[in-house]
């Protein structure tokens, strides 16, 4: 049937078509008005938003706008958004961090108190449905001509091997040249190691002399880092040769076995210091449970669930606000203690994903920090051997920076998508490459796939019930600079490979933007952090609060046909099947089990789209069953959604995978 405007509507298009003829009497004003009244008459229309879809900005009270740099999708349905100080050194010095829920179903917001520095942390989805979530901000970055004291990294000597040593924030460390300089951090030193040798001999033990035999004892003194500063502004705090430093309040033996060393310790700028707490959200009880800290301090760290269910942490800034070189540690849900995991070395938030079989495969996809000829290349990494096999084929290898990466629906095809990009740190370049490569080859290789319509980073995308893929936002420099916010959003079909438009946003979105499935289908889309404001770079950027929903068209069309699952809790095991409680049984078609978001800097290592083959007997329910495989269905919650022939899906119901 086709659609026809109501009386009302048509005249409103008739006057918009009027201004638009008036262009040569009218002043530049009335024809942006007439513009904007067109492209409001036109995206509202049933036939449109059938064809395109719609967004709506969401009301959101004032005492609930946040700086939002985290966004995660809870088993509750509730989305937990993490600002932490929130990229705001303001509330870093207040001590003011933030996180928010808001419940989708009625618009509802609940503020979360947030016990440490969130902001730039990594997170994870756990097999009970609580969030990990790991590192954060010690310390704000100061460019070299910010910086007022000297300062850098104090390594802690202990040789006693009796007992560790505590040393609390603010202990002077004071050199053999007299300069003093404080510690920022708590720090605790291990106890020396020592190891006892026998000696060998033919001495009964019982005589003197040289009838005995004596065993050696070696101690190995043990240690640990801690940031200092200069008890002194300026170029007089500066230290520019090595030197051992005596630690203040000490008596005794232990100004012998205690003690500093440091190389230079200067003015030169400081990059952001990472964190080593770890916090479990429980959304039940909607409140962070501390664990146990990580060895490593991180900041912009990825973590990515293994096939057993535990947490691999990978890269980030230090306590000193250097790159980790290749040390990561793995998270126990059992223990929520953290171990060694195997060594290997990534630029910042890389793009890790669980594949078939239990490698991760690291798409090529990063975000910040680290040199531009280390770590970037793709490839497939096998944990257990700690092997590394490179991918190759990417085009334009050199903007993998800012891209987004997806695992592409179903799961079970083991086919990735990295999309867009640009070059390292701050760097102009942008590219519109989008590659594809298959896991399940006999030699994976990149190939190019469709390309965006323009150059973009921070691209945000998000894996849809109907096995599409929605990208939106993203800008065309650093940041956005020269405002170069994209404001378009299109989906890529991996069964044609290629793209076609969806209804652009209202809200430009880069740096420090997030989008996620919600169970009704819609997508939310929060965040944004922009350097400027004006397009000569000249205006500071202000960060973007409202949060947009995205409607897709298929909650546009015919809705009586929308299944309609039962939204009771299912709990189910892996090779275990289910019969659907669903309204109409005939008219599913599809069933996808789908794990829900946590993201960041475009980096989500969470979402994917699990196929779920439907059987039925005779006329009856049809069932599902769920595959047998903990490295293609991680232990944990997921979204069960099931689609009619139409592409349209149900609500989502909550299912519960061991």
């Amino acid at each position: 049937m086709r659609y026809r405007p109501s009386p009302q509507l048509r005249k409103t298009a008739l006057g918009a078509t009027a201004l638009v003829a008036l262009v040569g009497l009218n002043a530049p004003a009335a024809v942006g008005f007439a513009e904007r009244a067109y492209h409001h008459y036109k995206i509202n229309q049933p036939g449109y938003k059938a064809a395109y879809g719609h967004w709506d900005l969401l009301d959101v009270p004032h005492q609930f706008r946040i700086n939002a740099i985290h966004a995660a999708l809870l088993h509750t349905g509730k989305v937990l958004l993490i600002a932490g100080s929130g990229n705001d050194q303001r509330n870093f010095n207040a001590g003011k961090f933030q996180s928010i829920l808001w419940d989708p179903s009625d618009n509802s917001f609940k503020e979360i108190n947030t016990p440490k520095d969130m902001f730039c942390a990594g997170h994870a989805q756990l097999p009970d449905g609580k969030l990990l979530v790991a590192g954060g901000t010690a310390r704000y970055e100061k460019l070299g001509g910010d910086v007022t004291r000297a300062g850098g990294a104090m390594l802690i000597k202990n040789e006693d091997p009796d007992k560790p040593r505590l040393f609390r924030k603010g202990t002077i460390f004071r050199g053999a040249s007299g300069l003093e300089y404080r510690s920022l951090f708590d720090v605790l030193v291990p106890r020396a190691s020592k190891k006892i040798t026998k000696a060998k001999g033919k001495g009964n033990g019982k005589g003197k002399g040289k009838n005995r035999a004596k065993s050696t004892v070696k101690v190995t003194a043990s240690e640990a880092r801690v940031y200092v500063e200069a008890t002194v502004q300026g170029e007089k705090g500066i230290s520019n040769t090595a030197d051992q430093y005596e630690i203040a309040g000490l008596k005794g033996k232990d100004t012998d076995n205690l003690y500093g060393l440091a190389a230079k310790l200067g003015l030169d700028k400081k990059d952001f210091q990472g964190l080593r707490e770890a916090y479990e959200f429980d959304p039940v009880a909607e409140r962070y449970i501390p664990v146990a800290s990580m060895a490593e301090a991180r900041w912009y760290p990825t973590l990515v669930t293994l096939r057993d269910g535990r947490v691999l942490a990978v890269s980030g800034l230090d306590d000193m606000g250097e790159i980790i070189p290749g040390k990561n540690e793995i998270f126990d849900p059992r223990t929520r203690k953290w171990s060694k995991g195997p060594d290997r070395y990534f630029p910042t938030y890389p793009a890790l994903f669980l594949t078939q079989g239990g490698d991760l495969f690291y798409s090529g996809s990063n975000a910040g920090y680290g040199p531009a000829d280390k770590g970037r290349v793709p490839g497939i990494w096998n944990l257990k051997k700690n092997t590394f096999t490179q991918v190759p084929g990417l085009t334009r290898a050199d903007q993998t920076e800012t891209s987004t990466s997806v695992l592409l629906p179903p799961a079970q095809r083991q086919r990735f998508m990295l999309l867009g990009g640009g070059g390292v740190g701050e760097s102009h370049k942008s590219t519109s490459r989008t590659a594809l490569v298959d896991l399940k080859a006999n030699k994976p290789r990149y190939a190019d796939g469709p390309e965006l319509p323009e150059g973009t980073r921070y691209l945000n995308a998000v894996l849809t019930p109907d096995d599409t893929v929605f990208t939106t936002g993203g800008s065309g420099d650093y940041r956005g600079k020269r405002a170069s916010d994209i404001l378009k959003a299109q989906f890529y079909d991996p069964a044609t490979n290629s793209f076609s438009p969806a209804a652009a946003p209202t809200v430009g979105r880069d740096y420090h933007t997030e989008a996620l499935l919600l169970p009704d289908g819609r997508i939310a889309v929060f965040g944004s952090n922009p350097l400027f404001a004006d397009k000569d770079d000249t205006q500071a950027g202000v960060f973007e609060q409202r949060i947009e929903v995205y409607t897709p068209p298929y909650l546009y069309g015919d809705q009586s046909g929308r299944p309609r699952l039962s939204q009771r809790v299912l709990r189910l095991e892996r090779g275990g099947s289910t019969e659907l409680d669903v309204a109409d049984p005939a008219g599913v078609a599809k069933a996808r089990l789908m794990r829900p978001s946590a993201v960041t800097h475009a980096t989500d290592a969470e979402q994917r789209s699990i196929e779920l083959t439907v059987r039925r007997k005779g006329g009856g329910s049809p069932s599902v069953r769920i595959p047998d495989d903990p490295t293609l269905v991680p232990t944990g919650w997921y979204m069960l959604f099931v689609t009619n022939a139409d592409g349209t899906p149900s609500h989502a119901q909550w299912v519960h995978v061991s």
